[in-house]
């Protein structure tokens, strides 16, 4: 079947959308002669010169969903849709929260199969997927042989957002159609991650800690060297998992996948599952005392050496400067 027209589920937030729905419009520019965006809440229409820059040519606003879960009226919406025949060749989902539940209560609704896990693809009559396994040391290729919409959910960072100068795009209404009691949930509260500095999926340098740190109070040395190199601090699962920092600073398989300028590993052996979040990043500089430690297999300059004494005197080196 020939990609004619792709939609991207494009979300948002007050300051626009994520960086993960450019990086997919962007992709899908290359894959199809049509793209186009699925948005909705209060800025959609604030949003279209954005979505048309990086692509789209229309959006299909399924309006303000108010305190509701965006999984149930997008998903029906879109269904509607491709019921009515005017439907999309491919869609493309952010690997979020509210993009897996989307997924799969579109899945459900269209009798679809989903391809999740996605950091590539590759465009021609079909689209083929490519889908890290064992860590991310291995790719598997994967394509959907059956009638109707392929649903493909992407994991952010799996391309880069690229503008491409184009027309704000039109925005129309899309209905949401009968949801019947799949509508019920309601977010009562919401919290805002408190944070200085660049957030983590998102700045030029990232420097994690892991579990050579020894105690969760040297985690201090990471905060300070980030904040030194107008970077974030990120994490490895173990200091996580011990209590150390919250899992919003964990980077890898179950963490949050960054690909800055330069990401510093200090501490961190190199663990697959961290790696899988990380290894795309242009420079990668490993500070470790094992020298053995997989992280150097990834590195592009490693410091074999003892991240207490280490990290202090680069520290003051950039005090210094």
């Amino acid at each position: 079947m020939a990609i004619d027209k792709i939609w991207v589920v494009a979300e948002a937030t007050d300051a626009g959308p994520t960086t993960t729905t450019l990086e997919l419009l962007t992709a899908a520019r290359d894959l199809a002669g049509t793209v186009e965006a699925v948005a909705w809440g209060t800025t959609t229409a604030a949003n279209a010169a954005v979505l048309g820059e990086y692509g789209a040519t229309a959006v299909h606003d399924i309006g303000d969903i108010g305190d509701a879960l965006p999984g149930a009226p997008v998903a029906s919406a879109i269904a509607g849709a491709i019921a009515a025949g005017n439907g999309p060749t491919a869609i493309l989902i952010p690997t979020s929260y509210d993009g897996r539940d989307i997924a799969g209560r579109l899945s459900a609704r269209c009798d679809l199969p989903v391809l999740t896990n996605i950091t590539g693809l590759v465009g021609g009559d079909e689209l083929t997927t490519q889908h890290p396994i064992f860590g991310g040391t291995q790719i598997v290729n994967a394509r959907f042989t059956g009638q109707g919409p392929g649903i493909f959910v992407v994991r952010a960072k799996s391309f880069a957002a690229e503008p491409a100068g184009g027309a704000p795009a039109a925005v129309s209404s899309l209905a949401v159609g009968d949801l019947g009691a799949t509508n019920a949930a309601t977010v009562v509260t919401r919290h805002v991650e408190e944070r200085t500095g660049p957030k983590l999926d998102e700045a030029p340098v990232v420097v994690s800690g892991g579990r050579g740190l020894g105690d969760a109070a040297n985690y201090s040395l990471i905060e300070e060297l980030a904040k030194l190199l107008n970077g974030a601090a990120g994490a490895s699962r173990a200091i996580v998992d011990a209590g150390w920092v919250p899992y919003s600073h964990q980077v890898g398989q179950t963490g949050k996948t960054v690909k800055p300028t330069v990401y510093l590993a200090c501490g961190i052996s190199g663990a697959t599952q961290h790696m899988v979040g990380m290894k795309g990043s242009k420079n990668i500089v490993a500070i470790n005392k094992d020298q053995d430690a997989p992280i150097f297999g990834v590195a592009d300059l490693g410091i074999v050496g003892d991240v207490h004494k280490v990290l202090p005197a680069l520290i003051e080196a950039l005090k210094a400067r």
